[in-house]
C-alpha cells in the first residue's frame, strides 16, 4: 500500500463537555478553582479505502493554567467553550487527507490562527483569547485524530509515526540549529522509545492550599475516604516524587515550604522533589537565593530536587529572561512556555535545559517539541494538567514514549478521584497510584487503547455532532 493509500480524511466530528467538581481546591498562581470543565471530542475518519474508525480525545479546559487574566473564570471558560464549538464546526467541513501529524501541524499553521483572529474580532483586547487556550481547546480534536488513525490502521497509534505511514519526514514541520541537527529523513519515531516500559514512576502534586501534617488541618477537609495530608497520601500511594507548588513572591514562605516538604520526605523515605513557582517570578535571583540557601542550610532537601519547573512569566517573546545561572544550579524546565518548538528553540538559546511536554498543547505539537528538543540534547519531562478520565491516558502514553527525565505527573486521583470510576474499573493502575507507580498494562494495542466500548460512562449530550 502506498503512502497516500494510508491517508485518513475526518468525516464526523462530535463534542461534548463534562462538568467536573473538586473534592478539594487546586490552586494555579493567583487564582483557586473548585471545578473544571473537560471537553471530550469524538471523530470518524475515513481511509483511502473507505474504510472509517473512531478517535476519542479529551482535555480539561483549565482556564486558570492557560489565561491569567483579571477576567472572571466563567467568562473565560465560557469563550474556551465557545472556541471549542467553532473548531468543532470548523474540522467537521475540513476535507484535507494525510496522517495525525501532517493534519494537526497543517491545522494549527493554517487554521488555529485565522480562527483565534476571528473569534476575538468582536472582544476587547483584555478579553482576547490567548494562543495557549486556542491550542489547549484545539488539543481534544488533534488527539481523537490521533486515536482513530491507529484505529484505522488496527495498530497503536505510536506505531505510525515513520516513514511507513507519513509521507512528510520532520524537516517539513521544524528547523533545527544551524551545525547542530538535521531532521531529513528523520520522522517522530525516531526520537522515540522503542519498547517503552508501561510502569512509571509517578509524581505528586503538593498544592499551595494542601495541608502537610495535622497541624495544618482546619476541620473543612472531605471524609471521603481519599487521604488529605501530604503525610498520608505518601503512605498511600507508596509516593517517590513529590512536585511542590510555590508562591514566586514570597520568598519566605517559599523557603519554609520546601524545608518542611524535605523534612517529611527524609523522615518518610520520599527520594525526589521538584520545584513549580507557577510563571510567577521576575529575576532569576529569586529562585537563585532560595536555592543557594538550601544547598547550605538544608543540603539534603538541595539534593532531592531533581529540576526546577517554569519560574518565569510563560511569554517568552515578552520576557526574554537570561535563565543560565539558574540552569547552573538545577535543571530548568520550560513548561507553560513550550507552546511549540520555536518557543523551545527560543528557550534553549536563553538558558532552559529541559522542556515539560503536555498532550493538552496538542499530541502533534507534543511530538514535534519532543524531537526538536531531544535532537538539541535538552531533557524531557511530561506534566499533568490534573488529567480524569481518557485524558489521563494519552498523556500517560507520551511519558512512557518520550523518555523522561523520572516517570509522569498524575494528579487527577487528587483532586477528582471518583470522576474517572468508570475509567478506573477497566484501566486500575492508570487511575490509582500503587508504590510510587502508574501501570499501563491494561491499554489495547489499537490507538490510545482507551478500550472506550468497555467504559461504562454515559455522556451529556453533545454539543456539536
Amino acid at each position: 500500500m502506498s503512502i497516500s493509500n494510508k491517508n485518513a480524511t475526518i468525516r464526523e466530528v462530535a463534542l461534548h463537555f463534562l462538568p467536573v467538581e473538586m473534592r478539594v481546591p487546586l490552586k494555579f498562581g493567583h487564582q483557586i478553582v473548585d471545578s473544571v470543565t473537560c471537553a471530550r471530542a469524538r471523530i470518524v475518519v475515513e481511509g483511502a479505502n473507505g474504510k472509517t474508525a473512531v478517535g476519542w480525545g479529551e482535555t480539561p479546559l483549565a482556564v486558570a493554567w492557560v489565561w491569567p487574566s483579571p477576567l472572571g473564570y466563567e467568562e473565560r471558560l465560557e469563550a474556551m467553550k465557545d472556541f471549542s464549538l467553532l473548531i468543532a464546526k470548523t474540522l467537521n467541513d475540513w476535507r484535507e487527507a494525510g496522517h495525525p501529524m501532517e493534519l494537526g501541524f497543517d491545522f494549527i499553521e493554517h487554521q488555529l490562527h485565522p480562527l483565534q483572529d476571528q473569534f476575538n474580532a468582536n472582544r476587547s483586547p483584555d478579553a482576547a483569547l490567548p494562543h495557549l487556550a486556542a491550542l489547549v481547546c484545539f488539543s481534544l480534536f488533534d488527539l481523537a485524530v490521533h486515536d482513530a488513525y491507529g484505529q484505522l490502521h488496527e495498530c497503536p497509534t505510536y506505531a505510525t509515526y515513520h516513514a511507513g505511514f507519513m509521507s512528510r519526514d520532520l524537516a517539513d514541520f521544524i528547523e533545527p540549529l544551524e551545525g547542530i541537527a538535521s531532521f531529513k529523513g528523520k520522522y517522530p519515531g525516531d526520537f522515540l522509545i522503542a519498547k517503552p516500559e508501561l510502569r512509571l514512576p509517578v509524581w505528586h502534586l503538593v498544592g499551595g492550599l494542601d495541608p502537610l501534617s495535622e497541624d495544618e488541618l482546619t476541620g473543612s477537609e472531605p471524609k471521603d475516604g481519599y487521604p488529605v495530608m501530604l503525610t498520608d497520601w505518601i503512605r498511600e500511594d507508596g509516593l517517590d516524587c513529590l512536585k511542590v507548588k510555590l508562591r514566586g513572591n514570597d520568598a519566605a514562605w517559599d523557603y519554609d515550604r520546601l524545608a518542611k516538604i524535605g523534612r517529611i520526605s527524609r523522615e518518610m523515605g520520599v527520594t525526589w522533589l521538584t520545584t513549580d513557582f507557577n510563571c510567577t517570578v521576575t529575576e532569576p535571583g529569586y529562585v537563585n537565593e532560595i536555592l543557594d540557601r538550601l544547598k547550605i542550610e538544608d543540603p539534603v532537601t538541595y539534593q532531592k530536587i531533581l529540576y526546577v519547573e517554569q519560574p518565569f512569566p510563560y511569554d517568552l517573546e515578552a520576557n526574554r529572561i537570561d535563565v543560565r545561572s539558574v540552569s547552573a544550579r538545577k535543571p530548568l524546565f520550560m513548561d507553560e512556555s513550550a507552546h511549540d518548538w520555536k518557543f523551545v528553540r527560543l528557550g534553549r538559546e536563553l538558558g532552559w535545559s529541559g522542556v515539560a511536554l503536555k498532550t493538552c498543547k496538542t499530541q502533534t505539537g507534543a511530538l514535534l517539541s519532543l524531537c526538536w528538543a531531544k535532537a538539541h540534547g535538552m531533557t524531557l519531562m511530561v506534566q499533568d494538567l490534573t488529567n480524569p478520565m481518557l485524558a489521563q491516558i494519552p498523556h500517560f502514553l507520551l511519558a512512557a514514549h518520550a523518555g523522561t527525565i523520572m516517570g509522569v505527573e498524575s494528579n487527577g486521583m487528587q483532586f477528582y478521584p471518583e470522576a474517572s470510576a468508570p475509567e478506573r474499573r477497566v484501566h486500575p493502575g492508570l487511575f490509582k497510584r500503587q508504590e510510587g507507580i502508574l501501570d499501563g498494562s491494561t491499554l489495547s494495542d489499537r490507538g490510545f487503547g482507551y478500550r472506550v466500548e468497555e467504559v461504562e460512562r454515559e455522556l451529556p449530550g453533545a454539543v456539536f455532532g
